[in-house]
């Protein structure tokens, strides 16, 4: 009983002072995995990764020298990857089957960081939408001073005034100029705060805005002119393949939501290659929009029920709701969209365009935080990537989208120990970064994977 108890209390001092950050010392060695680093070489078996601190310091196959006093964890069976990057999700504003700013409180936003966390999730760009305290929870977490998942933000958006996006859906803090010289006056004062990128809202919502409730070519060609000047790189959430080419004309550095209604000509893939335009596809926007007109085959999974806030199960599998899904117009406008879509990332993935991971996860109740990032994996894969390209990236390429790439992304040594360990081969389906079941972050395990909220 004592020889017990000493060992309880020399695990629990271990554990505690790794998550206060004085772990320093501490040697970390998992042994016998499979290692799938990152970077997109072939999976590594038989594998230890021995972690100093919070930092690897080696990815070693075979037979290694263990330092004295390291702690060893068997992996035999098990499949360890980086944790996942998200580039396009929001925080803060949903709740419960509502998105108000209302909602956007730091225990909100907080309990949605350790809700990515749960699914693997170590870092996120959210697109646009804080409110006020954004910006010091933003900085809080990048600090290490908020658990869960890492939160870069464009902080506060622009948009249209009285159309896109719509205030209703807690969009209340985005800048909304009526003129170019306004725009870059507002980017002027976005820059004090030093956002990871500008995001702009160019569509008409599915035709429910007309054609001078958009965003003018004036105002958005400011907005990317003056953002430049400050360093900041501009991201677009478009819809058309229209807006897609004046966009790129003016300069634009991420397309943020896939070009969805028409397939992209080959002239204008070239033009993003040269202007090295980044691509974040958020394929499951669409099929999140009507999927639940049917029965998906994730619906009563676990893995999926957990990801969602109180009531949204209820809601989405209500006959009302079904209806209303079925009469929408713009129900037939996502499922005529999301098959060009998935044409446009293959095609403009195999042009050696960079991609990135993306979900717009938390915009809205249907599209479930750290579900929606394995969804849309899989949707990558239907798209007619393989479960390698699709795994790098969601980890390597977030990384260098996010400026990160130094520390995060990939397993080598000198970066961070951030893990996303499964019970199943990714690589034979992708479907099995659903197994998870561990969740590291800076050397320390940080959640056995979601549980019920």
């Amino acid at each position: 009983m004592k020889s017990i108890l000493s060992i309880a209390l020399v695990a629990i001092s271990y554990f505690a002072s790794a998550q206060s950050g004085d772990a320093g010392q501490t040697t970390t060695i998992l042994t016998n995995a499979t290692v799938i680093d990152g970077t997109g070489k072939p999976a590594m078996p038989n594998t230890a990764i021995i972690i100093k601190g919070d930092k690897i310091v080696s990815v070693t196959r075979g037979k290694i020298a263990v330092p004295g006093g390291a702690i060893q964890i068997d992996m035999t069976g098990k499949y360890i990857l980086p944790s996942l990057i998200d580039c396009h999700s929001h925080v803060g504003n949903l709740k419960g089957t509502t998105t108000t700013g209302d909602n956007y409180t730091p225990e909100n936003v907080r309990h949605q960081l350790l809700r990515f966390q749960d699914y693997g999730v170590s870092a996120i760009l959210s697109m646009g939408t804080e409110q006020s305290i954004g910006v010091a929870l933003r900085d809080s977490s990048l600090a290490g001073k908020i658990p869960g998942a890492a939160f870069y933000s464009a902080l506060f958006g622009f948009g249209v005034k009285g159309a896109m996006p719509p205030e209703s859906m807690g969009m209340t803090h985005v800048y909304r100029p009526q003129s170019a010289q306004e725009a870059a006056g507002m980017v002027q004062q976005l820059a004090r705060y030093h956002p990871q990128v500008v995001k702009i809202w160019v569509d008409d919502f599915y035709g429910q805005y007309k054609k001078d409730q958009v965003m003018q070519p004036a105002v958005y060609t400011a907005i990317i002119r003056e953002a430049h000047k400050h360093g900041l790189r501009v991201a677009a959430h478009l819809y058309y393949l229209s807006d897609a080419r004046r966009l790129i004309d003016a300069g634009i550095d991420i397309i943020a939501h896939s070009i969805r209604d028409s397939v992209i000509d080959d002239a204008l893939v070239a033009k993003m290659k040269k202007k090295k335009i980044t691509y974040i596809p958020t394929l499951s926007l669409d099929d999140f929009a009507y999927a639940y007109e049917g029965t998906p085959d994730w619906l009563n999974d676990p893995f999926f029920q957990n990801a969602l806030e109180p009531g949204v199960y209820d809601m989405i599998t209500s006959a009302s709701y079904k209806e209303k899904i079925g009469k929408s117009s713009v129900t037939a406008q996502e499922k005529e969209a999301l098959p060009k879509a998935l044409a446009n990332l293959l095609k403009i993935y195999q042009a050696g365009i960079p991609v990135a991971l993306g979900t717009d996860a938390g915009a809205s109740p249907i599209r479930a935080q750290g579900f929606a990032e394995h969804m849309e994996m899989a949707l990558m894969v239907q798209a007619g990537l393989t479960p390698m390209q699709v795994l790098q990236i969601s980890t390597h390429n977030g990384a260098v989208l996010l400026h990160i790439d130094k520390d995060k992304g990939t397993l080598e040594p000198g970066k961070k120990a951030d893990l996303l360990i499964l019970e199943k081969d990714p690589l034979q389906d992708i479907r099995n970064t659903r197994t998870i079941y561990a969740v590291w972050k800076g050397g320390v395990k940080v959640s056995d994977g979601p549980v019920s909220h």
